[in-house]
Parts: structure tokens; C-alpha cells; sequence
């Protein structure tokens, strides 16, 4: 049974009564205040936002609630903020929409503030920063648009998982119209300099994304405070539902759409809105900023409280990330001489936790993530990651590194 710490109800899941959940980065159970939330939506509030009636308006309502709250977690304005399928959407969204705003002739460029574009000539796509360790759904859309005749720059990272703040000031043309560098890395949690990023992107005129998936909801984040013009929000990370997530976008940013129809969402993200993920992920952002500074210490105390336990008993364990600027319900270890897939196999129906690395067409590869900041193959396979979460307890901990080390 995981229980909610904010709430005297316990929350039953069957399948966990007898498994530790220690893969919260994956994704999170959904919080019992978001579902009484969603439920009552789906029994009273099933009008289409866009109708014209007081049942539309009632479900209008209920989304503009929902985006209120969200920009509250985040410190933005209502109207920044744009609901989306989740992060892989969000992020698309913001790389793909950028490029097809600045891929323009010099014409359509000097008719938008020029503080987005930097010196765009004719004929030219464009050049984007981006770093080695991004999530595919920042990858892949950069990777499509290399295709089209944009030039990408991957920044390298330290053994930490850091970009070099120095080196992307240096990476910067004067054709560069994109950097998007993630505020917290999935498989490790290191946390990006973004806030120094995002001054350098800003005097220099050039749009700035930062896919923050795995850190709202979980660390304290301030979209001005961090510069950033376009960030991706993901639901089911922090205690909501899946399918649904948001991008922010900052007052002045121009940005296309990628999906075409009504004029949903500001004319960005056409389709009737799923109105009981977004109230479901407006209840998981007013939880959050509620919860947000004792999530921090209490995930902290869980993982140092997993990470001590290992490391007393197997000496050599390895830390991969960096051992402070990490999220802090992260824990991404290195157990030398072993097997993760073997390891997380024995662990199955006990413990969930998960490996970066992947098996497509019984071939093995390393995660990427680890191969890039520094590890060997053989380290890369003997990597787990465990993330915790609000739901889990000490005594789960301690019994899990009882079974790990059986």
C-alpha cells in the first residue's frame, strides 16, 4: 500500500503490496487528491470546452482553473502556459515550432521582434545547440531537422553529466536561433546550469527551451528566475496523470504550430481538451507548490538514507551524476562485476528500479546517457538507477538494500 503523506486515506494499489517502488523517475503513482479531483470531473464535467452553453462553460472553466495552477507552480502568467499530450509533445512542440517560425525569408523575420531571431539570412535554416545527453523526444526532432538543413551543435558533457557553460558561449553563431538543454538529466538527475544558460541565450537574442520534465513537481522551479523562454511540464512525473502535460511560452515568443485544426489552446494545439488530465495536472501543480520544500528533504533523506546503506556493504559502489547537483530522489549507482539486467531481474516482483541501458533485436547497448559521461560498456551495464518518491518510507529503503544485497 503506498501512502500519501498529506492525506489520513491510504491509497491501495494491489500490485505494490508486496514491491518496493523505487522507479518514481519512470513515473509516479497518481496522487489521491488529483483522483478525487479527476473523478469528480469525469462524473459532473463531461461539456466540451469550446461549447457555447453552461455546460461547456463549466468545463472551460475547469481548464483555465487547471492553468492557473500551473503557472502558479512555476511562476508564470495563465496565458503561457499550453496544455499538451505530455513532455514528448511539449518538447517537440518547442524545437519544431521554433524552427518553423525562424526558417523564414528575411522578409517574414523582420516583421517579428528581432530579440527571437538573432541574424538570419536567406536560404539559411539555421543553427541549434543542443547537449549529448538530451531525452529522445529533444534528440530525435534535432536530429529530423539536421535532416532539412539546420546544423546542430551536441554539446559534451563531464563526467557528471555537466555541460560546460564556457563551451556553449563559445558554440554560439551568428546564425544560432535554438538552444535547448534539459533542466535535470532522466537517468542520472544531474541539474544543469540553466539559469546561467539562460542569460547567456537572452543577451544574445536567442530563443532558449529547457525540457524540465523530471524536475517539476520535484525541485523548485522559476521560469524567470531561469531565463528560459520554452519549457515542457510532464504530468505523471510528479504525481499526475499520463497523457497530459504543458508547454510555457514566454509572452513574445513566436512559436508555429506542428498539429493543425481549430484554434485550441491559442491557436497551438488544436483538439478538444481532455479536461480530466488537465484538472488532474492543475491538482498534482497546487499540490506541488504546496509540498515542494518537504518533497526536496524528505527525497533527500530517502536516497543518502539508500545510497549509505549500499555503499557500507559494497565498497566499491560508484555514484554516476554529480554527488550535489543532482535531483534529489535520484540515485544512479554502478555495482562493478554485476549484471544490472541480471540484477534488476532478481529484483522483479520485489523491488522496481530500472537500467538506462536497452536490448533491441537481441543486440545490448549501453545507455548513451552513461557512455557520455565517460563510462565504460561494461560500467554502463552494471548501472541501476533507483528514484524515489513521496509515497515511499525508511523502512522501505532499508529493506531494500536488505534485498539487493542478498
Amino acid at each position: 500500500m503506498l501512502r500519501d503523506r498529506n492525506s489520513e486515506t491510504a491509497f491501495p494499489i494491489s500490485i505494490l503490496e508486496d514491491m518496493i517502488y523505487l522507479d518514481n523517475n519512470a513515473t509516479t503513482p497518481i496522487d489521491s487528491e488529483v483522483l478525487e479531483d479527476m473523478f469528480q470531473c469525469l462524473r459532473e464535467n463531461f461539456g466540451n470546452p469550446s461549447s457555447g452553453h453552461n455546460i461547456g462553460k463549466k468545463a472551460k472553466e475547469a481548464v483555465e482553473k487547471a492553468r492557473q495552477e500551473v503557472a502558479e507552480l512555476i511562476n508564470a502568467r495563465p496565458e503561457e502556459i499550453i496544455f499538451t499530450s505530455g513532455g514528448t509533445e511539449a518538447n517537440n512542440m518547442a524545437i519544431l515550432g521554433t524552427a518553423l517560425t525562424l526558417n523564414q525569408s528575411v522578409k517574414q523575420v523582420q516583421s517579428l521582434p528581432r530579440i527571437y531571431f538573432g541574424d538570419m539570412v536567406q536560404g539559411k535554416a539555421g543553427h541549434i545547440i543542443t547537449s549529448s545527453i538530451e531525452h529522445p523526444s529533444v534528440m530525435q526532432p534535432c536530429k529530423y531537422l539536421a535532416g532539412l538543413g539546420f546544423e546542430i551543435t551536441y554539446l559534451r558533457v563531464d563526467r557528471f553529466g555537466l555541460i560546460d557553460v564556457e563551451g556553449l558561449r563559445s558554440a554560439i553563431r551568428e546564425d544560432t536561433i535554438l538552444i535547448t538543454i534539459m533542466h535535470s538529466n532522466n537517468e542520472i538527475g544531474t541539474l544543469q546550469p540553466i539559469k546561467e544558460i539562460g542569460k547567456i541565450a537572452k543577451s544574445r537574442g536567442i530563443v532558449f527551451h529547457s525540457d524540465a520534465a523530471q524536475s517539476v513537481g520535484k525541485v523548485p522551479v522559476d521560469v524567470n528566475e531561469l531565463n528560459v523562454d520554452l519549457m515542457s511540464i510532464v504530468s505523471h512525473k510528479f504525481y499526475g496523470p499520463k497523457g497530459i502535460g504543458a508547454i510555457y511560452k514566454r509572452d513574445g515568443v513566436e512559436l508555429r504550430p506542428i498539429l493543425f485544426g481549430a484554434g485550441h489552446e491559442r491557436g497551438l494545439r488544436p483538439g478538444t481538451e481532455n479536461v480530466p488530465c488537465i484538472v488532474g495536472l492543475g491538482k498534482a501543480c497546487e499540490i506541488a507548490k504546496r509540498d515542494i520544500q518537504g518533497r526536496v528533504s524528505y527525497a533527500k533523506f530517502l536516497s543518502e538514507k539508500l545510497h549509505r546503506g549500499l555503499e557500507k556493504e559494497i565498497p566499491d559502489l560508484k555514484l554516476n551524476g554529480h554527488p550535489d547537483k543532482r535531483l534529489p530522489n535520484t540515485l544512479n549507482l554502478c555495482f562493478p562485476g554485476t549484471d544490472a539486467s541480471s540484477l534488476i531481474e532478481k529484483l522483479k516482483g520485489k523491488i522496481a528500479a530500472s537500467t538506462g541501458s536497452a536490448c533491441h533485436a537481441g543486440k545490448h547497448t549501453p545507455s548513451p546517457v552513461l557512455k557520455a559521461i565517460g563510462l565504460s560498456d561494461k560500467d554502463a551495464f552494471s548501472s541501476v538507477r533507483f528514484s524515489v518518491g513521496k509515497d515511499n518510507t525508511g523502512e522501505e529503503v532499508k529493506e531494500a538494500v536488505r534485498i539487493i544485497l542478498i
